[in-house]
């Protein structure tokens, strides 16, 4: 019996699949990762503000890519054999990623430094919508940008180019400084995002793949999450798990690292450097790297919560993409889940680890050797000897004022709201 072909309606499907769940930042390292599959070494992220023409260009000098392997990569779902330390995995990030950002992607390459011609194609929404056929544009003469074509004189490497950035910016006409502001806010978030997630390769520890990233001309320096270059920091025992999962195999490796307390870091500024994006008490747990890239950084896994007490905490879990289908990896390649083969070894040492976190922490606060040092991210000195004060005021019975003094003398910005609106019912 023979089958019917039903083809997806392209209108419809590609503007479905511009809500994957890619935010600026995610998007960007998704190209990245193509970048790095093509073995580029260097990278530069421009990102110019001009209103409607606003753009976002991603170049790299990596191998290029001929006419035909352009088209093909610009297949949704495009067939391609992955090597084992490729980052991409589902024929979709290149497309998925930049078109959950902007309507229009467009695609230069050159292969051949010496006389090679530059191929150029773009996908353009209003032309799908338009016409509802899976048809990426042709680029030649005037149509080809210098955004797209001068990157490429010279050299091998591709250039992504996004233009009518309506995701990224939020404004129907984003013009005016509320429009530029959120923009250059953005830059930074992609520089703190790429700082993390590519650190392996931007500190030269992925063999060969040694990168260097520039966002509008700045290089971007690697953020280690474990602080490797503190003097007080502590490497755990690493241990291996040896997984099977439908018929693949692969090794995962678990890191754990003790971070030093305020204390013990060596300057002020490398502590509040290390709280990271989202701050100690968020970016305390697991990290996990598929291929020395990070897919997710912080968090429990569901095994604890965070706790100010065990912020000290950062375990690297190492996993190959043989086992992408164990950790559940998606297609954004920002989520993965620990696998049930090993849940159950690792929560009995997670334990261990947080004790030790606990008791670094609990070292810090008894004020053993401590110095003052600010940071928005953790306690202040001043909080400390507030919550010093507590102490002495808990070992008899508090009137009720006292408590909501106390409470509110140690509660953080976001949290005092909350707490006075309780106070003023109770009181």
């Amino acid at each position: 019996m023979s089958g019917i072909e039903l083809i997806p309606s392209a209108k419809r499907m590609i503007m479905s699949l511009r809500d994957l769940g890619y935010d600026f930042s995610q998007a960007v390292a998704d190209i990245i990762d193509n970048s790095i599959a093509a073995h580029a070494s260097e990278i530069d992220i421009n990102v110019e503000f001009d209103g409607d023409d606003s753009w976002v260009s991603i170049a790299d000098n990596g191998d290029g890519m001929t006419d035909k392997r352009l088209r093909e990569a610009l297949r949704y779902g495009s067939e391609r054999e992955y090597e084992k330390s490729d980052l991409g995995k589902f024929g979709l990030g290149l497309k998925t990623a930049s078109l959950s950002q902007c309507q229009r992607l467009s695609v230069a390459s050159r292969n051949n430094a010496n006389g090679g011609s530059v191929s150029a194609y773009t996908w353009d929404l209003d032309h799908i919508t338009k016409n509802n056929r899976w048809e990426i544009l042709p680029l030649t003469g005037k149509h080809l940008l210098p955004q797209l074509r001068d990157p490429l004189h010279g050299k091998t490497g591709t250039v992504v180019f996004w233009q009518r950035l309506d995701r990224i910016l939020g404004y129907r006409h984003p013009y005016g400084a509320l429009a530029k502001k959120r923009l250059l806010q953005m830059c930074r978030e992609v520089e703190l995002h790429l700082a993390m997630v590519f650190h392996q390769f931007l500190s030269g520890n992925v063999r060969r793949k040694r990168l260097k990233i520039r966002l509008n001309g700045n290089v971007i320096r690697p953020w280690d999450p474990f602080c490797q270059s503190e003097r007080k920091t502590r490497r755990l025992s690493v241990e291996t798990f040896q997984i099977e999962h439908e018929g693949n195999k692969g090794i995962v490796r678990f890191e754990p690292f003790i971070l030093p307390t305020q204390n013990e870091f060596s300057t002020p500024d490398a502590f509040r450097n290390a709280s990271g994006p989202m701050g100690w008490n968020q970016q305390q747990g697991f990290y996990f790297y598929r291929a020395e890239r990070m897919i997710q950084s912080g968090g429990w896994s569901k095994l604890r919560a965070p706790d100010e007490h065990t912020k000290y905490a950062r375990i690297a879990v190492h996993f190959p993409p043989a086992l992408d289908d164990a950790f559940k990896i998606n297609v954004a390649k920002m989520r993965v889940q620990l696998p049930a083969e090993i849940r159950d070894l690792i929560e009995e040492k997670i334990s261990a680890i947080a004790k030790q976190a606990r008791a670094a922490y609990d070292r810090k606060e008894s004020g053993n050797g401590a110095h003052p040092h600010t940071d928005a991210s953790s306690d202040t000195h001043a909080k400390n000897s507030k919550h010093h004060s507590a102490s002495q005021k808990m070992s008899r019975l508090l009137t009720l004022q006292e408590w909501a003094d106390i409470t509110l003398g140690v509660a953080r910005g976001s949290e005092k709201k909350v707490i006075k609106a309780v106070i003023k019912r109770i009181i």
